[in-house]
């Protein structure tokens, strides 16, 4: 029977040295059981392994406490205000204090389905002619139906959840989107350790919401408020679980960031995290909690970084490029989705869906976490606003999104992603440079570009940037079939990007073809049929701004490029 106990008895009765530790990722993205394994092992060799699809700046916290070993993971990187690599992460990645196993989230979730149904391997379309096809799990046969790539399993000793509401017995219901599911409960040896807002005494009421069964539960504790910084999503209008829930606290999740680039981290983690959970309640206050239990589904509140206003941005010449761009293909090809990654790609999607219905085509704007034809909130641009859910046609998780959708064959979809870097086959690399830094890994863009009927990539034009050769694959760039900068569109033709497009401007033509040539790094080839862009107009940019009005993605310099 699950046991009902306290956070400190939880992780002392059931978590172990040596452990490999499973966070399973909702639209919740934290929980008080993390912070109480660190406060239980700071500064102990506990030779944890960490599975997490996305870190996270809280990630930090346990690479700080010394406690882990290994870490197997999707993004290590900050997610708020804007996606970016951790000085953390980067450090102990680098010194080798801890090891990293990166995959996809889709090949990720396979690993933990083939834990989770015993067999030996499950079947995946990701990771091929990446450089993650050279991790361990992985491995590509030849077999009677054809050449398949092979997942190994994934398994947890120990899978770790904040859910809604539990019951007596101690099923967990958790609402959707669901993000990476709840595989990893079935995957994991022992079982599950969970925190919950409230315990009822009855779940059926509200069965299509239950995706952990009582016997996967080792522990269940009542915690209110246990996703923090994180939020709950009770579920929608008519199909709502009996919790309240509350918004992610994003000013706390930018203090996270921020604290784990300074000196003293360490000391803000003694204050925020080596505490016990009434502590924090207290420490947040009750007007806090109670503000973000009443702006659930609001718009993400300001960051109070200013309004973006002034001249047309690097930024905001790619994006407007891409938006028309991806608006023509959707009306050439009738897709039936759009998947983008997040910052600027993400922006340019939805500008470009919008303007597609808007001309009259039935096209679904599609997100990784499990969103299906949702409509962005102006002023969000966050792309995993819970503010966005309610809006859906369908709440999903990822692999019903990734994997039966935006890749299944009965789906006509278009990805739009950004990259570090990108050579001239069209290769890109998020996840490290040779000789130089951890970047943030994949995420889903190895799922979207290998699985997607076509693929666009944006991004500003340096030598950084456009490079010879990618030094590590994240993403192969077999089916990118152009590359948006702000000076211009570089084409896949016979396997290498040319200039196919170029921005406008007071200077003469070889001129501006030679700097986008100086931009590049490689001998960049011109097309014959090279055409020139069209103006970015007030319009075009009002476009970008009304969905990220303080210009975090869309400023120039290196936050506005991320």
């Amino acid at each position: 029977m699950t046991e009902f106990c306290r956070l400190d008895e939880a992780v002392a009765r059931h978590v172990r040295e040596g452990d490999a530790l499973h966070v399973i990722l909702g639209h919740s993205r934290w929980s008080a059981l993390v912070r109480e394994i660190a406060r239980q092992h700071w500064h102990r060799p506990s030779r944890f392994t960490l599975i997490m699809a996305s870190l996270s700046s809280l990630g930090a916290v346990l690479f700080r406490s010394g406690c882990l070993e290994k870490v197997v993971t999707v993004y290590s990187g900050d997610s708020f205000p804007v996606f970016t690599p951790n000085p953390v992460f980067q450090q102990s990645y680098s010194d080798g204090s801890v090891e990293v196993e990166n995959w996809s989230f889709l090949s990720y979730i396979q690993g933990l389905r083939a834990a989770a149904t015993g067999v030996p391997a499950v079947v995946t379309g990701s990771v091929r002619d990446s450089s993650m096809a050279e991790n361990p799990g992985y491995a590509e046969v030849d077999t009677p139906f054809g050449r398949v790539g092979l997942v190994a399993p994934l398994t947890p000793d120990v899978a770790i959840v904040h859910a809604a509401v539990a019951d007596r017995q101690g099923n967990l219901a958790i609402a959707p989107p669901m993000f990476e599911g709840s595989i990893g409960a079935f995957a994991a040896r022992r079982g599950v350790l969970a925190t919950v807002e409230k315990v009822v005494d009855d779940l059926r009421p509200w069965a299509p919401f239950v995706r952990i069964p009582a016997h996967r539960v080792l522990a269940a504790v009542e915690a209110p408020f246990g996703a923090h910084p994180g939020g709950v999503f009770p579920g929608t209008e008519g199909a709502r679980l009996p919790v309240d829930g509350y918004a992610e606290d994003v000013e706390f999740w930018i203090a996270a960031r921020e604290a784990s680039r300074s000196a003293d981290f360490d000391d803000w983690i003694r204050e925020w995290i080596l505490i016990d959970h009434d502590t924090y309640l207290a420490k947040l206050g009750e007007a806090r909690l109670a503000d973000l239990t009443r702006t659930l589904g609001q718009s993400t509140p300001p960051t109070g970084r200013g309004e973006h206003t002034g001249p047309v941005t690097r930024p905001e010449r790619a994006a407007t490029w891409l938006a028309a761009l991806v608006r023509s293909r959707i009306a050439e090809t009738r897709a039936d989705g759009v998947l983008a990654g997040a910052g600027l790609a993400n922006l340019a999607a939805w500008v470009a869906v919008e303007q597609a219905k808007a001309d009259g085509h039935e096209v679904a704007l599609a997100a990784e976490l499990g969103l299906w034809d949702y409509s962005p909130t102006p002023g969000d641009p966050f792309i995993f606003s819970f503010a966005n859910f309610p809006s859906s046609s369908m709440l999903l998780d990822t692999e019903q999104a990734l994997g039966n959708l935006v890749n299944g064959p009965a789906t006509r979809s278009i990805a739009c992603v950004g990259a570090a870097e990108i050579d001239r086959q069209g290769n890109i690399n998020t996840t490290r440079v040779a000789g130089g830094p951890y970047l943030v890994g994949s995420g889903g863009g190895n799922d979207v570009v290998t699985g997607a009927d076509e693929t666009y990539v944006v991004g500003t034009m340096s030598p950084r940037r456009f490079i010879e050769k990618c030094s590590y694959v994240t993403s192969p760039g077999a089916r990118v079939r152009a590359v948006v900068t702000d000076l211009g569109i570089l084409t896949q033709r016979d396997g290498e990007l040319v200039l196919t497009a170029i921005a406008p401007g007071p200077e003469p033509l070889a001129e501006r073809i030679e700097h986008v040539r100086s931009r590049c790094g490689w001998d960049l080839t011109v097309a014959d049929d090279l055409r020139e862009l069209p103006e970015v107009t007030e319009e075009d940019v009002r476009q970008l701004r009304k969905y990220d009005r303080e210009g975090l993605f869309l400023r120039d310099g290196k936050k506005g490029a991320a």
